[in-house]
Protein backbone atom coordinates (compact mmCIF):
# COMPACT_ATOMS: atom_id res chain seq x y z
CA UNK A 1 0.00 0.00 0.00
CA UNK A 2 1.38 3.31 -0.85
CA UNK A 3 2.16 5.26 1.98
CA UNK A 4 0.38 8.72 3.61
CA UNK A 5 3.72 11.21 2.84
CA UNK A 6 3.14 14.13 5.33
CA UNK A 7 4.60 17.85 4.61
CA UNK A 8 4.48 21.15 6.00
CA UNK A 9 1.56 21.21 3.30
CA UNK A 10 -0.86 18.00 3.99
CA UNK A 11 -0.61 14.61 3.20
CA UNK A 12 0.07 12.76 -0.06
CA UNK A 13 -2.86 10.14 -0.30
CA UNK A 14 -2.68 6.90 -1.89
CA UNK A 15 -5.59 5.98 -4.25
CA UNK A 16 -6.04 1.68 -4.74
CA UNK A 17 -7.75 -1.12 -3.68
CA UNK A 18 -6.56 -1.58 -0.39
CA UNK A 19 -8.14 1.71 1.33
CA UNK A 20 -10.51 1.71 3.79
CA UNK A 21 -13.61 3.92 4.23
CA UNK A 22 -11.32 5.69 6.85
CA UNK A 23 -8.59 6.24 5.09
CA UNK A 24 -10.29 8.86 2.73
CA UNK A 25 -10.00 12.66 3.13
CA UNK A 26 -11.90 15.31 2.47
CA UNK A 27 -12.76 16.84 -0.71
CA UNK A 28 -11.44 20.42 -0.45
CA UNK A 29 -7.99 18.73 0.22
CA UNK A 30 -7.51 16.62 -2.06
CA UNK A 31 -10.18 17.22 -4.72
CA UNK A 32 -12.91 15.86 -5.91
CA UNK A 33 -11.91 13.56 -8.41
CA UNK A 34 -9.21 12.15 -5.92
CA UNK A 35 -12.30 11.90 -3.33
CA UNK A 36 -14.41 10.35 -5.19
CA UNK A 37 -11.89 8.04 -6.79
CA UNK A 38 -11.01 6.96 -2.79
CA UNK A 39 -14.77 6.26 -2.15
CA UNK A 40 -14.98 3.90 -5.08
CA UNK A 41 -11.65 2.21 -4.20
CA UNK A 42 -13.37 1.67 -0.47
CA UNK A 43 -16.21 -0.03 -1.62
CA UNK A 44 -14.40 -2.23 -3.97
CA UNK A 45 -14.97 -0.65 -7.25
CA UNK A 46 -12.43 -1.02 -10.01
CA UNK A 47 -9.67 2.09 -9.73
CA UNK A 48 -6.15 2.21 -10.67
CA UNK A 49 -3.77 2.90 -8.09
CA UNK A 50 -2.29 5.80 -7.99
CA UNK A 51 -1.59 8.94 -5.49
CA UNK A 52 -2.83 12.79 -5.34
CA UNK A 53 -1.01 15.43 -4.16
CA UNK A 54 -3.37 18.26 -2.33
CA UNK A 55 -4.85 21.33 -3.48
CA UNK A 56 -2.26 23.01 -0.58
CA UNK A 57 0.08 21.60 -3.27
CA UNK A 58 -1.37 23.85 -6.30
CA UNK A 59 -1.62 26.80 -3.47
CA UNK A 60 1.98 26.98 -2.52
CA UNK A 61 3.08 25.55 -6.23
CA UNK A 62 1.43 29.12 -7.55
CA UNK A 63 3.19 31.34 -4.98
CA UNK A 64 6.80 30.26 -4.71
CA UNK A 65 6.98 27.05 -7.35
CA UNK A 66 6.85 24.21 -4.84
CA UNK A 67 10.87 23.95 -5.27
CA UNK A 68 10.29 20.28 -3.45
CA UNK A 69 7.91 18.81 -5.66
CA UNK A 70 10.41 16.38 -7.75
CA UNK A 71 11.08 14.91 -4.40
CA UNK A 72 7.34 14.41 -3.12
CA UNK A 73 7.11 13.17 -6.80
CA UNK A 74 9.96 10.37 -6.69
CA UNK A 75 8.96 9.25 -3.29
CA UNK A 76 5.44 8.36 -4.00
CA UNK A 77 6.35 6.93 -7.62
CA UNK A 78 8.62 4.20 -5.29
CA UNK A 79 5.81 3.52 -3.35
CA UNK A 80 3.92 3.00 -6.62
CA UNK A 81 6.29 0.77 -7.89
CA UNK A 82 6.45 -1.27 -4.84
CA UNK A 83 2.60 -1.75 -5.22
CA UNK A 84 2.54 -2.64 -9.34
CA UNK A 85 5.87 -4.86 -9.65
CA UNK A 86 6.05 -2.05 -12.52
CA UNK A 87 9.11 0.23 -12.77
CA UNK A 88 8.94 3.94 -14.32
CA UNK A 89 11.54 4.45 -16.88
CA UNK A 90 12.03 0.83 -16.72
CA UNK A 91 13.49 -1.27 -19.98
CA UNK A 92 11.64 -4.23 -19.17
CA UNK A 93 7.57 -3.53 -17.00
CA UNK A 94 8.09 0.45 -17.16
CA UNK A 95 4.99 1.88 -15.44
CA UNK A 96 3.37 4.85 -17.07
CA UNK A 97 1.08 7.26 -15.62
CA UNK A 98 -1.50 9.76 -15.77
CA UNK A 99 -1.67 13.11 -14.18
CA UNK A 100 -4.81 14.42 -13.93
CA UNK A 101 -6.48 17.70 -12.15
CA UNK A 102 -9.13 17.27 -9.64
CA UNK A 103 -10.31 20.79 -7.95
CA UNK A 104 -12.95 20.92 -4.95
CA UNK A 105 -15.50 21.96 -7.35
CA UNK A 106 -16.45 20.21 -10.66
CA UNK A 107 -15.36 22.33 -13.16
CA UNK A 108 -15.27 20.05 -16.62
CA UNK A 109 -12.50 20.52 -19.17
CA UNK A 110 -11.31 23.25 -17.71
CA UNK A 111 -7.63 22.35 -16.34
CA UNK A 112 -5.08 19.76 -17.83
CA UNK A 113 -4.56 16.51 -18.50
CA UNK A 114 -1.23 14.50 -19.86
CA UNK A 115 -1.39 10.63 -20.38
CA UNK A 116 1.03 8.23 -20.72
CA UNK A 117 3.99 10.08 -18.79
CA UNK A 118 7.15 8.41 -18.77
CA UNK A 119 7.19 6.75 -22.17
CA UNK A 120 10.71 7.20 -24.02
CA UNK A 121 13.19 5.50 -26.32
CA UNK A 122 14.34 2.86 -23.77
CA UNK A 123 10.85 2.18 -22.28
CA UNK A 124 8.92 1.94 -25.44
CA UNK A 125 10.70 -0.95 -25.75
CA UNK A 126 9.82 -2.56 -22.75
CA UNK A 127 6.55 -1.52 -23.08
CA UNK A 128 6.66 -3.32 -26.79
CA UNK A 129 8.00 -6.10 -25.03
CA UNK A 130 5.56 -6.25 -22.09
CA UNK A 131 2.23 -5.44 -24.23
CA UNK A 132 3.18 -7.15 -27.62
CA UNK A 133 0.93 -4.51 -29.10
CA UNK A 134 3.26 -2.25 -31.41
CA UNK A 135 0.32 -0.04 -32.34
CA UNK A 136 -0.61 0.72 -29.15
CA UNK A 137 3.35 1.43 -27.85
CA UNK A 138 3.63 3.87 -30.84
CA UNK A 139 -0.15 5.32 -30.95
CA UNK A 140 0.64 6.26 -27.12
CA UNK A 141 4.20 7.88 -27.64
CA UNK A 142 2.24 10.61 -30.19
CA UNK A 143 -0.17 10.96 -28.24
CA UNK A 144 2.11 12.19 -25.14
CA UNK A 145 4.29 14.26 -27.29
CA UNK A 146 1.53 16.01 -28.60
CA UNK A 147 0.24 16.74 -25.26
CA UNK A 148 3.70 17.79 -23.83
CA UNK A 149 3.89 20.46 -26.52
CA UNK A 150 0.21 21.56 -25.67
CA UNK A 151 -0.06 21.41 -22.06
CA UNK A 152 3.13 21.69 -21.01
CA UNK A 153 4.69 24.20 -23.29
CA UNK A 154 1.96 25.64 -24.45
CA UNK A 155 2.65 26.07 -27.94
CA UNK A 156 -0.54 24.91 -29.29
CA UNK A 157 -4.25 25.54 -28.91
CA UNK A 158 -5.68 22.17 -29.63
CA UNK A 159 -9.15 22.70 -31.58
CA UNK A 160 -8.48 25.92 -30.13
CA UNK A 161 -6.76 26.69 -33.17
CA UNK A 162 -3.36 27.51 -32.03
CA UNK A 163 -0.29 26.76 -33.71
CA UNK A 164 1.20 23.87 -32.62
CA UNK A 165 -2.48 21.82 -32.62
CA UNK A 166 -2.85 22.98 -36.14
CA UNK A 167 0.66 21.33 -36.84
CA UNK A 168 -0.53 17.78 -35.12
CA UNK A 169 -3.54 17.99 -36.98
CA UNK A 170 -2.15 18.63 -40.16
CA UNK A 171 0.52 15.76 -39.82
CA UNK A 172 -2.59 13.56 -38.94
CA UNK A 173 -4.69 14.65 -42.00
CA UNK A 174 -1.25 13.58 -43.71
CA UNK A 175 -0.58 10.68 -42.62
CA UNK A 176 -4.50 9.66 -42.90
CA UNK A 177 -4.16 10.84 -46.62
CA UNK A 178 -1.28 8.61 -47.47
CA UNK A 179 -3.07 5.26 -45.89
CA UNK A 180 -6.98 6.13 -47.56
CA UNK A 181 -8.12 6.67 -50.68
CA UNK A 182 -10.93 8.88 -48.57
CA UNK A 183 -9.26 9.99 -45.75
CA UNK A 184 -12.24 11.99 -44.80
CA UNK A 185 -13.81 9.10 -43.72
CA UNK A 186 -10.74 7.45 -41.14
CA UNK A 187 -9.49 7.95 -38.01
CA UNK A 188 -6.01 7.77 -35.84
CA UNK A 189 -8.01 4.41 -35.32
CA UNK A 190 -7.47 3.47 -38.69
CA UNK A 191 -3.95 3.23 -38.81
CA UNK A 192 -2.01 0.11 -38.38
CA UNK A 193 1.56 0.12 -36.43
CA UNK A 194 3.66 1.09 -39.39
CA UNK A 195 1.86 3.83 -40.03
CA UNK A 196 1.26 5.10 -36.25
CA UNK A 197 5.06 4.71 -36.06
CA UNK A 198 6.04 7.00 -38.76
CA UNK A 199 3.67 9.39 -37.40
CA UNK A 200 4.75 9.43 -34.27
CA UNK A 201 8.23 10.36 -35.49
CA UNK A 202 7.10 13.30 -37.42
CA UNK A 203 5.18 14.77 -34.11
CA UNK A 204 8.66 13.90 -32.56
CA UNK A 205 10.30 15.86 -35.29
CA UNK A 206 7.77 18.71 -34.71
CA UNK A 207 7.89 18.70 -31.18
CA UNK A 208 11.37 19.81 -31.09
CA UNK A 209 10.74 22.50 -33.91
CA UNK A 210 8.40 24.01 -31.75
CA UNK A 211 9.83 23.64 -28.36
CA UNK A 212 13.11 24.35 -29.49
CA UNK A 213 14.77 21.37 -27.82
CA UNK A 214 14.60 17.75 -27.83
CA UNK A 215 11.85 15.03 -25.50
CA UNK A 216 13.01 14.81 -22.21
CA UNK A 217 14.09 11.29 -21.72
CA UNK A 218 13.94 11.60 -17.92
CA UNK A 219 10.43 10.23 -16.71
CA UNK A 220 10.80 12.00 -13.19
CA UNK A 221 11.50 15.22 -15.74
CA UNK A 222 8.60 14.33 -17.56
CA UNK A 223 6.05 13.81 -14.35
CA UNK A 224 7.00 17.15 -12.67
CA UNK A 225 6.70 19.16 -16.21
CA UNK A 226 3.40 17.51 -16.67
CA UNK A 227 2.25 18.23 -12.74
CA UNK A 228 3.66 21.74 -12.89
CA UNK A 229 1.06 22.27 -15.80
CA UNK A 230 -1.89 20.89 -14.40
CA UNK A 231 -0.72 23.38 -11.22
CA UNK A 232 -0.71 25.73 -13.84
CA UNK A 233 -3.91 25.56 -15.54
CA UNK A 234 -5.82 26.84 -12.33
CA UNK A 235 -5.13 29.90 -13.53
CA UNK A 236 -5.97 29.48 -17.58
CA UNK A 237 -7.89 32.08 -19.39
CA UNK A 238 -10.92 29.16 -19.62
CA UNK A 239 -10.58 28.41 -15.94
CA UNK A 240 -10.85 31.81 -14.60
CA UNK A 241 -14.08 32.55 -16.94
CA UNK A 242 -15.65 28.99 -15.92
CA UNK A 243 -15.18 30.29 -12.24
CA UNK A 244 -16.11 33.83 -12.94
CA UNK A 245 -19.53 32.54 -14.79
CA UNK A 246 -20.29 30.08 -12.27
CA UNK A 247 -19.54 32.15 -9.27
CA UNK A 248 -16.29 29.90 -7.98
CA UNK A 249 -13.48 31.41 -6.26
CA UNK A 250 -10.49 31.54 -7.35
CA UNK A 251 -8.61 30.70 -4.51
CA UNK A 252 -9.44 27.17 -3.90
CA UNK A 253 -6.76 25.31 -6.26
CA UNK A 254 -7.06 22.08 -8.06
CA UNK A 255 -5.02 18.87 -6.47
CA UNK A 256 -3.13 16.50 -9.27
CA UNK A 257 -3.86 13.02 -9.26
CA UNK A 258 -0.84 10.62 -10.76
CA UNK A 259 -2.33 6.82 -11.45
CA UNK A 260 -1.12 3.92 -13.19
CA UNK A 261 -2.25 4.73 -17.00
CA UNK A 262 -5.00 2.05 -18.35
CA UNK A 263 -5.18 2.02 -22.28
CA UNK A 264 -8.34 2.25 -23.86
CA UNK A 265 -6.12 2.57 -27.39
CA UNK A 266 -5.46 -1.16 -26.97
CA UNK A 267 -7.47 -2.93 -29.60
CA UNK A 268 -10.59 -3.94 -30.43
CA UNK A 269 -11.44 -5.06 -27.08
CA UNK A 270 -10.34 -1.95 -25.66
CA UNK A 271 -12.22 1.58 -25.40
CA UNK A 272 -12.91 4.59 -23.22
CA UNK A 273 -16.41 5.79 -21.91
CA UNK A 274 -18.27 8.53 -20.64
CA UNK A 275 -21.78 7.39 -18.94
CA UNK A 276 -24.55 9.37 -16.75
CA UNK A 277 -26.81 6.71 -14.41
CA UNK A 278 -29.75 9.13 -15.75
CA UNK A 279 -30.38 11.17 -18.86
CA UNK A 280 -28.95 14.66 -18.06
CA UNK A 281 -31.12 16.22 -20.64
CA UNK A 282 -34.45 14.73 -19.45
CA UNK A 283 -33.95 13.14 -16.18
CA UNK A 284 -35.07 9.70 -16.98
CA UNK A 285 -34.01 6.92 -15.23
CA UNK A 286 -31.97 5.44 -18.35
CA UNK A 287 -28.64 4.63 -18.86
CA UNK A 288 -26.84 7.55 -20.69
CA UNK A 289 -23.69 6.47 -22.20
CA UNK A 290 -20.53 7.36 -25.15
CA UNK A 291 -18.27 4.65 -25.92
CA UNK A 292 -15.23 5.35 -28.42
CA UNK A 293 -13.59 1.61 -29.28
CA UNK A 294 -9.81 1.49 -29.07
CA UNK A 295 -9.40 4.87 -27.69
CA UNK A 296 -7.74 7.13 -25.00
CA UNK A 297 -10.74 8.98 -22.81
CA UNK A 298 -9.42 12.40 -24.23
CA UNK A 299 -10.76 11.69 -27.53
CA UNK A 300 -14.47 11.62 -25.74
CA UNK A 301 -14.33 14.63 -23.80
CA UNK A 302 -12.21 16.77 -25.88
CA UNK A 303 -15.05 16.75 -28.52
CA UNK A 304 -12.51 16.20 -31.57
CA UNK A 305 -14.27 12.81 -32.36
CA UNK A 306 -17.14 11.95 -33.95
CA UNK A 307 -19.03 8.47 -32.44
CA UNK A 308 -20.44 6.08 -34.56
CA UNK A 309 -22.72 2.99 -34.33
CA UNK A 310 -19.83 0.18 -34.31
CA UNK A 311 -18.74 2.08 -30.88
CA UNK A 312 -22.19 0.43 -29.42
CA UNK A 313 -20.62 -1.07 -26.19
CA UNK A 314 -23.64 -3.21 -25.17
CA UNK A 315 -22.91 -4.69 -28.93
CA UNK A 316 -18.90 -4.95 -29.14
CA UNK A 317 -18.80 -5.88 -25.08
CA UNK A 318 -21.61 -7.32 -23.66
CA UNK A 319 -20.12 -8.51 -20.34
CA UNK A 320 -18.67 -4.95 -19.81
CA UNK A 321 -21.68 -3.42 -20.84
CA UNK A 322 -23.60 -5.34 -17.92
CA UNK A 323 -21.01 -4.76 -15.62
CA UNK A 324 -21.31 -1.05 -16.37
CA UNK A 325 -24.76 -1.04 -15.92
CA UNK A 326 -23.93 -2.68 -12.30
CA UNK A 327 -21.78 0.03 -11.80
CA UNK A 328 -23.85 3.07 -12.48
CA UNK A 329 -26.82 1.38 -9.72
CA UNK A 330 -23.59 1.13 -6.92
CA UNK A 331 -22.54 4.60 -7.54
CA UNK A 332 -26.33 6.14 -6.68
CA UNK A 333 -26.37 4.42 -4.15
CA UNK A 334 -22.99 5.31 -3.09
CA UNK A 335 -23.43 9.42 -3.03
CA UNK A 336 -27.06 8.95 -3.45
CA UNK A 337 -27.52 11.31 -6.27
CA UNK A 338 -26.91 11.05 -10.34
CA UNK A 339 -23.86 10.08 -11.57
CA UNK A 340 -21.06 11.19 -14.27
CA UNK A 341 -18.47 8.97 -14.60
CA UNK A 342 -15.44 7.97 -16.71
CA UNK A 343 -14.22 4.51 -17.76
CA UNK A 344 -11.81 2.49 -19.66
CA UNK A 345 -11.64 -0.79 -20.99
CA UNK A 346 -8.33 -2.34 -21.39
CA UNK A 347 -8.44 -5.93 -23.00
CA UNK A 348 -12.11 -6.26 -22.02
CA UNK A 349 -11.10 -5.30 -17.97
CA UNK A 350 -12.91 -1.81 -16.71
CA UNK A 351 -11.16 0.73 -14.76
CA UNK A 352 -12.92 3.91 -13.12
CA UNK A 353 -11.09 6.97 -13.42
CA UNK A 354 -13.50 8.87 -11.97
CA UNK A 355 -17.12 9.57 -10.68
CA UNK A 356 -19.04 13.08 -9.98
CA UNK A 357 -22.36 14.75 -9.46
CA UNK A 358 -24.01 14.92 -13.18
CA UNK A 359 -24.94 17.98 -14.40
CA UNK A 360 -27.92 18.59 -16.08
CA UNK A 361 -31.14 20.59 -17.17
CA UNK A 362 -33.22 22.25 -14.51
CA UNK A 363 -35.93 19.65 -16.17
CA UNK A 364 -33.65 16.81 -15.52
CA UNK A 365 -32.97 17.80 -12.12
CA UNK A 366 -36.70 18.07 -11.55
CA UNK A 367 -38.04 14.94 -12.62
CA UNK A 368 -34.04 13.07 -11.04
CA UNK A 369 -35.44 14.66 -7.48
CA UNK A 370 -39.12 13.90 -8.03
CA UNK A 371 -37.92 10.12 -9.13
CA UNK A 372 -35.34 9.83 -6.41
CA UNK A 373 -37.54 10.14 -3.80
CA UNK A 374 -40.27 7.49 -5.19
CA UNK A 375 -37.22 5.35 -5.54
CA UNK A 376 -36.37 6.03 -1.52
CA UNK A 377 -32.79 6.75 -2.49
CA UNK A 378 -33.20 10.41 -0.94
CA UNK A 379 -35.57 12.07 1.34
CA UNK A 380 -37.89 14.53 0.00
CA UNK A 381 -35.87 17.42 2.45
CA UNK A 382 -32.88 16.43 0.53
CA UNK A 383 -34.56 16.59 -2.65
CA UNK A 384 -36.31 20.34 -1.96
CA UNK A 385 -32.34 21.36 -1.15
CA UNK A 386 -30.72 20.57 -4.50
CA UNK A 387 -33.60 22.32 -6.42
CA UNK A 388 -33.63 25.32 -4.06
CA UNK A 389 -31.65 27.19 -6.68
CA UNK A 390 -33.65 26.74 -9.56
CA UNK A 391 -36.47 28.55 -10.94
CA UNK A 392 -39.29 26.15 -11.00
CA UNK A 393 -41.73 28.58 -12.44
CA UNK A 394 -39.33 28.88 -15.25
CA UNK A 395 -38.80 25.07 -15.78
CA UNK A 396 -40.84 24.04 -19.33
CA UNK A 397 -41.08 21.89 -22.27
CA UNK A 398 -40.85 23.97 -25.56
CA UNK A 399 -42.11 22.16 -28.62
CA UNK A 400 -42.00 22.93 -32.11
CA UNK A 401 -44.91 23.57 -34.29
CA UNK A 402 -43.89 23.02 -37.37
CA UNK A 403 -45.63 24.43 -40.49
CA UNK A 404 -45.65 21.87 -43.87
CA UNK A 405 -43.01 23.65 -45.47
CA UNK A 406 -40.61 24.25 -42.86
CA UNK A 407 -37.44 23.76 -44.00
CA UNK A 408 -35.54 20.33 -42.84
CA UNK A 409 -31.99 21.45 -43.11
CA UNK A 410 -29.71 18.39 -41.65
CA UNK A 411 -30.08 15.94 -38.39
CA UNK A 412 -27.61 15.66 -35.68
CA UNK A 413 -26.98 14.12 -32.09
CA UNK A 414 -29.01 15.50 -29.22
CA UNK A 415 -27.26 16.38 -25.94
CA UNK A 416 -29.42 18.54 -24.51
CA UNK A 417 -33.42 19.34 -24.66
CA UNK A 418 -35.22 22.55 -25.79
CA UNK A 419 -35.59 24.48 -28.86
CA UNK A 420 -33.10 27.26 -29.80
CA UNK A 421 -33.50 29.61 -32.79
CA UNK A 422 -30.19 32.66 -33.59
CA UNK A 423 -28.31 33.63 -35.87
CA UNK A 424 -25.55 31.76 -37.02
CA UNK A 425 -21.95 32.36 -35.51
CA UNK A 426 -18.68 30.06 -36.50
CA UNK A 427 -16.52 31.76 -33.39
CA UNK A 428 -16.35 33.01 -29.75
CA UNK A 429 -15.94 36.56 -31.34
CA UNK A 430 -18.79 36.65 -33.51
CA UNK A 431 -20.65 34.99 -30.76
CA UNK A 432 -19.99 37.67 -28.34
CA UNK A 433 -20.67 40.37 -30.63
CA UNK A 434 -24.16 39.66 -31.57
CA UNK A 435 -25.19 38.98 -28.39
CA UNK A 436 -23.91 42.20 -27.08
CA UNK A 437 -26.58 43.40 -29.73
CA UNK A 438 -29.22 41.34 -28.26
CA UNK A 439 -29.38 38.93 -30.62
CA UNK A 440 -30.30 34.94 -29.96
CA UNK A 441 -27.00 33.40 -31.27
CA UNK A 442 -26.56 29.52 -32.72
CA UNK A 443 -22.44 29.04 -32.15
CA UNK A 444 -21.65 26.55 -34.84
CA UNK A 445 -18.39 25.05 -35.10
CA UNK A 446 -16.38 21.70 -36.63
CA UNK A 447 -16.22 20.46 -32.40
CA UNK A 448 -16.41 22.92 -29.49
CA UNK A 449 -14.03 22.30 -27.10
CA UNK A 450 -14.02 24.26 -23.24
CA UNK A 451 -11.99 26.64 -24.68
CA UNK A 452 -14.81 28.30 -26.37
CA UNK A 453 -16.74 28.39 -22.73
CA UNK A 454 -17.09 32.57 -23.39
CA UNK A 455 -19.01 31.81 -26.52
CA UNK A 456 -20.88 28.65 -24.90
CA UNK A 457 -21.89 31.01 -22.22
CA UNK A 458 -23.87 33.63 -24.53
CA UNK A 459 -25.24 31.45 -26.95
CA UNK A 460 -28.91 29.72 -26.65
CA UNK A 461 -27.54 26.57 -28.78
CA UNK A 462 -24.89 24.63 -29.99
CA UNK A 463 -24.02 22.45 -33.63
CA UNK A 464 -21.41 20.74 -33.80
CA UNK A 465 -20.16 18.49 -36.62
CA UNK A 466 -18.34 15.83 -34.20
CA UNK A 467 -17.85 15.02 -30.83
CA UNK A 468 -20.74 12.91 -28.66
CA UNK A 469 -22.91 13.84 -26.21
CA UNK A 470 -20.69 13.47 -23.17
CA UNK A 471 -18.08 15.68 -24.46
CA UNK A 472 -16.83 18.22 -21.89
CA UNK A 473 -18.23 20.99 -24.11
CA UNK A 474 -21.65 19.27 -24.17
CA UNK A 475 -21.60 18.99 -20.51
CA UNK A 476 -21.11 22.57 -20.02
CA UNK A 477 -23.86 23.32 -22.14
CA UNK A 478 -26.10 21.14 -20.65
CA UNK A 479 -25.34 22.64 -16.90
CA UNK A 480 -26.17 26.17 -18.49
CA UNK A 481 -29.24 25.06 -20.08
CA UNK A 482 -28.42 25.56 -23.40
CA UNK A 483 -29.30 23.47 -26.26
CA UNK A 484 -26.72 21.67 -27.86
CA UNK A 485 -26.58 19.13 -30.83
CA UNK A 486 -23.28 17.16 -31.70
CA UNK A 487 -22.45 15.00 -34.45
CA UNK A 488 -24.16 16.72 -37.62
CA UNK A 489 -22.03 14.34 -40.15
CA UNK A 490 -23.56 16.77 -42.93
CA UNK A 491 -22.06 20.09 -41.43
CA UNK A 492 -19.20 21.44 -43.04
CA UNK A 493 -17.76 24.79 -42.39
CA UNK A 494 -16.23 27.29 -44.77
CA UNK A 495 -14.20 29.89 -42.41
CA UNK A 496 -12.60 32.01 -45.02
CA UNK A 497 -16.05 32.98 -47.21
CA UNK A 498 -18.04 32.38 -43.69
CA UNK A 499 -20.50 30.51 -44.54
CA UNK A 500 -21.50 26.42 -43.75
CA UNK A 501 -23.11 24.04 -45.43
CA UNK A 502 -25.75 21.44 -44.53
CA UNK A 503 -25.85 18.98 -46.65
CA UNK A 504 -26.94 20.61 -49.64
CA UNK A 505 -27.78 23.79 -48.24
CA UNK A 506 -25.97 26.37 -48.04
CA UNK A 507 -25.98 29.35 -45.32
CA UNK A 508 -23.66 32.04 -44.29
CA UNK A 509 -22.93 33.30 -41.13
CA UNK A 510 -25.69 35.43 -39.52
CA UNK A 511 -28.50 33.70 -41.17
CA UNK A 512 -31.20 31.78 -38.89
CA UNK A 513 -32.19 28.27 -37.82
CA UNK A 514 -33.50 26.28 -35.29
CA UNK A 515 -32.52 23.50 -33.53
CA UNK A 516 -34.90 21.22 -32.33
CA UNK A 517 -33.12 19.30 -29.07
CA UNK A 518 -35.65 16.13 -28.49
CA UNK A 519 -35.89 15.30 -32.20
CA UNK A 520 -32.12 16.41 -33.06
CA UNK A 521 -33.31 18.22 -36.30
CA UNK A 522 -32.20 21.63 -37.54
CA UNK A 523 -34.28 23.85 -39.58
CA UNK A 524 -33.99 26.90 -41.44
CA UNK A 525 -35.52 30.35 -40.40
CA UNK A 526 -37.34 30.94 -36.63
CA UNK A 527 -40.47 28.45 -36.61
CA UNK A 528 -43.62 28.46 -33.79
CA UNK A 529 -42.65 27.48 -30.39
CA UNK A 530 -45.26 26.43 -27.40
CA UNK A 531 -44.68 26.00 -23.92
CA UNK A 532 -45.32 22.56 -21.75
CA UNK A 533 -45.23 22.47 -17.84
CA UNK A 534 -44.32 19.73 -16.01
CA UNK A 535 -47.19 19.96 -13.77
CA UNK A 536 -47.39 16.62 -12.57
CA UNK A 537 -43.56 17.06 -11.32
CA UNK A 538 -44.29 20.17 -9.61
CA UNK A 539 -47.60 19.34 -7.57
CA UNK A 540 -45.14 16.21 -6.27
CA UNK A 541 -42.52 19.02 -4.83
CA UNK A 542 -45.12 21.16 -3.66
CA UNK A 543 -46.91 18.19 -1.84
CA UNK A 544 -43.57 18.08 -0.40
CA UNK A 545 -43.40 21.59 0.66
CA UNK A 546 -46.92 21.26 2.32
CA UNK A 547 -46.20 18.60 4.38
CA UNK A 548 -42.85 20.23 5.95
Amino acid sequence: MLKRHHTPLQAIYPIGRSLRGSDVADPASVGFKAYNLMRMSAIGLPVPHGFVLGTAHCRAFLKHKLPELRDLLASQVRSLEAGTGLVFGGERKPLLLSVRSGAPVSMPGMLDTVLDVGLNSTTLRGFLRMTGNPRLVWDSWRRLIQSFAEVVHGVGGGVAGGVAGADFDRLLAAALADAFAEPRLATSRDLDFHQMKNLATAYLDLYARLVGAPFPQDPLDQLEAATRAVFRSWNSDKAVAYRRINGLADDLGTAVTVQRMVFGNAGGTSGSGVGFSRDPASGENTLYLDFLANAQGEDIVSGRRALSASDDLASLLPPVYREIVQVAQRLEHEFRDTQEFEFTVQDGTLHLLQTRTGKRTPLAALRMAVEQVKEGLIEPAAALARLARLDLDAIESPRLVLDADTPLLATANSASLGVASGRIALDVDAARRMAENGEPVILVRMEIATDDIAGIDVAAGLLTAFGGRTSHAAVVARERNKVCLVGCASLGIDLAKRKITLGEHTLAEGDTICLDGESGQIYAGSPRIEHERPLALLAEVERWKAAT
